[in-house]
């Protein structure tokens, strides 16, 4: 389970084989440069940033159908992976490379657009439902349960009547945009701190903020 991280990690000298993976972290979003700077794309720009971090980027693996690299936090190997997939079929590329890398379904965090949470804002849980999020509903299906971590990065409701739809497919406003590399950074932390702290103490952390 993730909150067994922080006792793995702790005082642990770092492992020379990458194949021994301790998590898998997933950025949801939609394929295709027409959709890169969505909102629904949010949960990419996480595990780009994540890629960066390790000073790499993400490259396709074409037996599970995503791009992933492979990065250290405190020590331990972590893939990270994004669907090559649309959205509402996450499912299966999550499930895949889980099972490739002997990923445990409680060791998988899932970082993701969320319309209920206010832009700027990003919260933790474990478990739950999809909220109508159709990304994660695919991947409770392919993994059988809903019991992983989500990373959950606001972007706010639509404006008056707009359709959420459309408004998680659309670009990130003007004034948005000049936060997004902030709101970013926060969820990329907050994927690290689940990894090398815990997932309480990273609740603690992040839901206290603002």
């Amino acid at each position: 389970m993730i909150a067994r991280f922080a006792r793995l990690w702790a005082g642990r000298a770092s492992s020379s084989q990458e194949d021994n993976v301790s998590a898998l972290v997933m950025g949801l979003g939609n394929p295709g440069p027409e959709y890169e700077q969505t909102r629904h794309n949010v949960g990419q720009m996480v595990a780009d940033e994540l890629a960066a971090r390790g000073s790499g980027s993400l490259s396709v693996n074409k037996r599970t159908h995503t791009r992933t690299a492979t990065v250290r936090v405190a020590g331990e190997a972590v893939v990270v992976g994004v669907p090559m997939s649309y959205m509402n079929v996450s499912g299966g590329p999550t499930s895949s490379l889980a099972k490739y890398h002997s990923v445990a379904p409680e060791d998988v965090i899932v970082v993701h657009d969320d319309l209920d949470i206010p832009f700027g804002a990003v919260k933790i849980k474990r478990g739950g439902g999809s909220g109508g999020h159709n990304g994660l509903k695919d991947i409770t299906k392919a993994l059988g349960t809903p019991d992983y971590v989500r990373v959950r990065v606001g972007i706010g409701r639509p404006p008056g009547r707009m359709d959420a739809a459309a408004f998680v497919l659309k670009p990130f406003s003007a004034a948005e945009r000049k936060e997004l590399p902030f709101l970013v950074d926060d969820a990329a932390d907050a994927v690290e701190a689940v990894l090398a702290d815990g997932l309480e103490a990273a609740q603690l952390r992040f839901h206290s903020k603002g």
